[in-house]
């Protein structure tokens, strides 16, 4: 049996902020709806990726930011930095590690994020 993660939930203060800043940079609005007056959905996906994000109100329960950290992984790091910068992010230099090169970023309400390049993958 597999076992798969879809849906990350994040929390946030402002859904219309939120969704806003992850459209810019580049996630795909799958879902955004209002149920009744207490609760509205909103699920976003990455290019490429099979996990989603979702947030809104009456969604989680704690708007305060989260303590832990969301990865996304990526082929070209400076690229994706770039599309960060572009999106008007404030995005980390890019860390270079033995193990992976990363970039670190927080959306607007805390929520952080690690993008990782592992150069074994993509480099012969």
């Amino acid at each position: 049996m597999d076992w798969t993660l879809e849906v990350a939930f994040l929390p946030v203060t402002d859904v219309d902020r939120t969704k806003d800043f992850y459209t810019r940079i580049g996630f795909h609005p799958d879902h955004d709806q209002s149920p009744s007056d207490d609760i509205r959905f909103v699920q976003m996906t990455p290019p490429g990726s099979a996990c989603s994000i979702a947030f809104g109100k009456g969604i989680v329960e704690d708007p305060g930011p989260n303590v832990g950290q969301l990865m996304l992984c990526v082929s070209d790091i400076n690229a994706a930095r770039t599309q960060l910068l572009d999106a008007g992010v404030d995005a980390s230099e890019v860390d270079v590690q033995p193990w992976g090169h990363f970039v670190y970023f927080d959306d607007p309400d805390g929520n952080h994020w690690n993008v990782q390049y592992l150069p074994y993958r993509y480099e012969s």
